[in-house]
């Protein structure tokens, strides 16, 4: 079993707060964590709610949780049960009145906005939020970066004994998502259309959000397009970064760049079988830099604010974290070991002036480059950002 480097984040949110939701996609490791919380916690009761037996449990959920007081109830994918969550709110506020304060109920959920939106109306100032994300660079082998960007994070396919049954589960999580998944959400769209926006996202890992194009590859209005992105990102499957915005003068680039959060994904969709077809495919750059961004995302202090920078005469920043206590991080990602920085990179920085400038190459050392620039390693990065912010 692979150490998740969230666990102790959820034993301390457990400790404090009545309720935590654990969000991630599907097969992200969400119920492994949980089955570990509950070997550490024999008095836990799991329910899952995709199980018609665990909802029959819950047709009165008041009578049935209320027994259930003094112990942790695990409730995945919580989603499914939306009613459920203004009786959780009277069980929570019950229980405080008792004493019981923290540590009641752990909600598990495959679906952000849903299950944020749901909990935020009826748990608002009872529940705290975590996000588990596929497996992250720091959570796998030193040797194993290439292993991991090639296959992605989720657990099954990077622990598969092969590229080709790696790849195959890949394709089987796609194809579970557009034909089970996504319908059962209430979500009416043709399953090969979803697919087919998919893919048109995986080819173009990286570019800003053009929904006009899209709409006319499908073959439908903006709106409907907006809806597929809107649908992937609830998912957590596909990130949006924000363009960054400052008060400098100058035009600046105002659509969001979309990528696939895993790159494993990215790679099935796009029918690449393993490190050799990623290093001759097109999209190596750019899976690359989606790789990049999203394993220093994760890593990155709460509160952080991120966002890619791009001007009308050229300037450009991959990524840029502002990162709290420590400032204005600038981040140029490069595939090449001996890469170099883009004279838009410098121009950028002109502009913005942050207090950090730094390249993210495929490599494990640290070291100057010169004009203010540091090449890093991607672990090393994400190592720092993980321990005090950077400090």
């Amino acid at each position: 079993m692979i150490k998740r480097q969230l666990y102790p984040r959820l034993l301390e949110h457990l400790d404090q707060f009545p309720a935590v939701a654990l969000l991630g996609p599907r097969q992200a490791g969400k119920t492994t964590l949980a089955e570990m919380l509950a070997l550490q916690r024999p008095s836990c009761v799991y329910l899952d709610l995709e199980s018609p037996g665990d909802r029959h449990k819950l047709l009165d959920p008041e009578s049935y949780l209320a027994r259930l007081e003094d112990k942790l109830v695990i409730l995945d994918e919580v989603q499914r049960l939306p009613e459920l969550f203004q009786p959780l709110r009277g069980l929570i506020d019950g229980g405080r009145r008792r004493g019981l304060s923290h540590g009641r109920f752990l909600l598990l959920g495959s679906a952000s906005g849903d299950l944020l939106r749901q909990s935020g109306e009826s748990l608002a100032g009872r529940i705290a939020y975590l996000e588990l994300p596929p497996l992250q660079a720091t959570e796998t082998g030193a040797g194993e970066r290439d292993r991991l960007w090639v296959r992605g994070g989720f657990p099954s396919s990077f622990l598969a004994a092969n590229d080709k049954q790696s790849l195959l589960w890949r394709q089987n999580l796609i194809s579970t998502y557009l034909e089970r998944d996504i319908p059962s959400y209430g979500t009416r769209i043709p399953a090969e259309t979803l697919r087919r926006f998919w893919t048109m996202l995986a080819h173009n890992q990286g570019g800003m959000l053009n929904l006009s194009q899209l709409g006319r590859s499908l073959m439908v209005d903006t709106k409907t397009v907006g809806r597929y992105l809107d649908l992937l990102v609830d998912l957590l499957l596909v990130r949006r970064l924000a363009p960054w915005h400052s008060n400098i003068g100058k035009r600046l680039a105002k659509s969001p760049k979309v990528y696939i959060r895993d790159s494993g994904l990215v790679h099935a969709l796009l029918g690449i079988d393993g490190f050799d077809g990623l290093l001759g495919h097109p999209v190596v750059g750019n899976s690359w830099e989606g790789f990049v961004i999203e394993n220093l995302l994760n890593a990155a202090p709460f509160n952080t604010l991120s966002g890619y920078y791009r001007s009308s005469n050229g300037a450009e920043i991959d990524l840029l974290l502002d990162v709290p206590g420590h400032g204005l991080w600038a981040i140029e990602i490069k595939r090449a070991a001996s890469a170099k920085p883009r004279r838009g990179f410098y121009s950028a920085c002109e502009d913005l002036q942050p207090g950090r400038r730094l390249l993210v190459y495929p490599g494990d050392d640290r070291y100057p480059i010169g004009d203010g620039v540091e090449a890093i390693g991607l672990r090393l990065l994400v190592e720092w950002l993980q321990t005090s912010g950077g400090q």
